[in-house]
């Protein structure tokens, strides 16, 4: 019988969840100080966290650590970790302990549970609706580009109008994720701008592109260096939609990986938002390995 025993002491089992932490972003091709920088962003909430030891016949056979927080005005739930260990695996623990999970979450008022995987989970959390990926693949040499399609500096004249519609186009990724509602949205799309570019097309560190094909422009790309110790963030990389479907995708890619080389970083890194398969298919076959992915359910789960 699956039994759940709150920790006062995490010491032990943030070892090891940190060590499966750093080796997951490793095996995904990021460097050593970019994997210990992404352990810190973690590390900053572990402290409020609630850790349970799984145990099974006295037996401790896993963790599960869980916490509920004021989330945009109503409270959420998060799994922070769960983990059985291989011995003890397929035998139901999983599955109890995110039903045990879920319940804690709901006790507690949280409307919505959510979940990041670093590694795949089979099909526990099937049920979970997919929010984002968070993907990764490293940049040892200068990519072919794509015959008849070229990459230039964004000009200040184009700044405002790539703004625009870069802002509409965040607010529309959040929504069909499911993250926010379109006020909320439209509110953070602000706020991460402005957080994010305050100098706008002059802000250091930051690289916008125009991508054209037969003199016309076909879409724009936006890029963070130094997101992480030689990592590259692409924020976006578009290509309008009445060019899309000729292979302009990779080519947007391309540029993003040429310009992250030139930067001086050696990984390019993007977020997906659940709901774009197409852009999922399109990482997943240029070889980009998701790092994260979060996924979430609301709560109570209906009765089956």
């Amino acid at each position: 019988m699956t039994e759940f025993s709150i920790l006062g002491n995490n010491t032990e089992w943030q070892k090891d969840f940190e060590r499966r932490l750093r080796a997951s972003y490793t095996a995904a091709g990021l460097g050593a100080a970019a994997a210990e920088r992404m352990l810190d962003e973690v590390r900053a909430g572990i402290g409020d966290w609630t850790v349970a030891e799984i145990t099974d016949a006295g037996t401790r056979v896993g963790y599960v650590a869980v916490v509920v927080a004021d989330d945009n005005g109503a409270l959420a739930g998060r799994i922070g970790d769960l983990r059985v260990d291989a011995l003890h695996t397929g035998r139901g623990h999983e599955q109890d302990a995110r039903d045990w999970a879920e319940g804690w979450c709901a006790e507690r008022g949280a409307q919505q549970l959510d979940i990041r995987l670093t590694e795949p989970a089979g099909e526990l959390f099937d049920g979970y609706s997919v929010r984002g990926q968070l993907r990764t693949r490293r940049v040892s040499s200068p990519p072919e580009p794509l015959d008849g399609v070229t990459a230039r500096s964004m000009t200040q004249a184009e700044f405002p109008k790539w703004l625009s519609s870069e802002k509409v186009a965040y607010v529309g990724d959040i929504v069909r994720a499911g993250a926010l509602g379109p006020e909320e949205a439209v509110r953070k799309s602000d706020r991460d701008f402005a957080k994010l570019i305050p100098e706008g097309l002059a802000t250091p560190d930051n690289t916008f592109l125009v991508l054209e094909a037969a003199g016309e422009q076909i879409g724009t790309g936006w890029l963070k260096h130094g997101y992480l110790p030689g990592v590259t963030y692409g924020y976006s990389l578009h290509i309008q939609e009445q060019h899309r479907g000729k292979g302009y995708g990779r080519a947007a890619m391309t540029a993003g990986e040429q310009a992250t080389l030139a930067a001086g970083d050696s990984a390019l890194m993007f977020t997906v938002w659940g709901g774009n398969e197409v852009a999922m298919n399109l990482y997943t076959s240029a070889g980009y390995r998701v790092i994260e992915e979060g996924r979430s359910i609301d709560l109570p789960r209906p009765a089956a």
